[in-house]
């Protein structure tokens, strides 16, 4: 009888030979460095999550929503995209440029002998050799702490929001929305977890399984649905009630509110540094920037494109790399700080504005600079 891991491997290794291999040779990529077995096994990895989002997390929002909409016409661009990144460019990159990556500074291999990084977590603590589990939990807190400094990194400089606005813009946050990300972002995101998982060790086979968890724990907490982990979970695993906050159309009377709960699969760092909120009710989700809102009106094509010209705009710009939240010229895309705009007249001018319901619960540390 198969045990799971060695079934996982036969199903790797049979769609690496009959459908991976011939079709990397048919475009010429076969002599590309990297192992056909880890495109087959983030495509496996893929299937897996989107059937877990349509059967699973799809569902939850028919029966349990937390906004009810009149039609999911926003949702399709995120679910398109969902598909084309998840069963295309993702396994791709992997194989054409994360595995590569890792390869070249020598891999777990390296780290385990004792000649990769000196941070590798098998090499200066060898007990982890004979405990895989505990050493994995180990590599998941690491790589969850870098994704919150990371991720609140990417709300602070005005370059990288331009990018980052493309994943807020949406009016219905739905369970497709995680993958809805500027490709340029997903790159600088993806070169930065896989620098820290090769300091510290992460062998790639690991590192897609790091990815997938954080993917299907993010897919579950965009999910547009009331569930929540309860009073007592929720303040160390993020949940859908917690990362709809973060989501949040700006507060004109309490404008800092939506700095908040940037945490991806633990929200214990946001308790820790001052960022979580809980406890207010449901709020409509997108960005109070009418240039950013514009996202809504655009297919994959306009909605990177939109991104870039943002990105652009900012970039070559000294205030694009000064700390602080901004808005965008609808000219030259330049970084306006928000302390200059009337808030109350652009959430005004957004379709479908509702105001915000009044405050009624407390918060933890509930606006950060960030």
């Amino acid at each position: 009888m198969f045990s799971l891991p060695q079934l996982w491997s036969v199903l790797v290794d049979w769609l690496s030979r009959h459908a991976v291999a011939p079709v990397l040779d048919l475009l010429h990529l076969g002599q590309l460095s990297g192992d056909p077995r880890d495109i087959a096994a983030a495509l496996l990895i893929a299937a897996l999550q989107i059937a877990i989002i349509g059967f699973v997390f799809r569902p939850l929002e028919t029966f349990f929503p937390a906004e009810k909409w009149a039609g999911r016409q926003l949702t399709r661009v995120d679910r398109n995209y969902t598909l084309l990144m998840l069963l295309g460019i993702f396994p791709l990159f992997t194989y054409l440029v994360l595995m590569p990556f890792s390869h070249l500074f020598g891999g777990a291999d390296a780290a385990a002998s004792g000649t990769g990084s000196p941070l590798a977590l098998k090499a200066w603590m060898p007990w982890f050799n004979d405990h895989p589990y505990a050493l994995f939990a180990v590599y998941y807190v690491v790589y969850d702490f870098t994704y919150y400094w990371m991720h609140r990194t990417q709300h602070a400089i005005p370059w990288w929001w331009a990018l980052h606005s493309m994943h807020h813009s949406t009016r219905q946050m739905s369970c497709w929305t995680n993958d809805r990300g500027s490709l340029v972002d997903g790159f600088i995101q993806s070169m930065i977890l896989a620098t820290v998982g090769l300091a510290i060790g992460v062998d790639p086979d690991e590192f897609a399984w790091l990815m997938l968890i954080g993917e299907l724990v993010q897919n579950f907490s965009h999910t547009n649905t009331r569930v929540g982990f309860g009073r007592v979970l929720q303040r160390v695993f993020v949940d859908p009630r917690f990362h709809r906050l973060h989501h949040m159309l700006v507060d004109p009377e309490r404008p800092g509110l939506h700095n908040c709960n940037y945490g991806q699969v633990l929200s214990v760092w946001d308790v820790l540094f001052g960022t979580a909120l809980y406890g207010e009710p449901a709020r409509p989700t997108g960005v109070g920037d009418p240039v950013v809102d514009a996202d809504n009106d655009y297919g994959l094509v306009g909605l990177h494109w939109a991104a870039l010209k943002r990105f652009w705009g900012a970039v070559r710009r000294p205030a694009g790399w000064r700390p602080g939240e901004v808005a965008f010229d609808p000219v030259d895309y330049r970084p306006i700080p928000v302390e200059q705009l009337d808030l109350h007249a652009l959430a005004h001018h957004l379709p479908g504005h509702v105001a915000a319901p009044a405050p009624h619960a407390a918060a933890v540390g509930e606006s950060a600079t960030a």
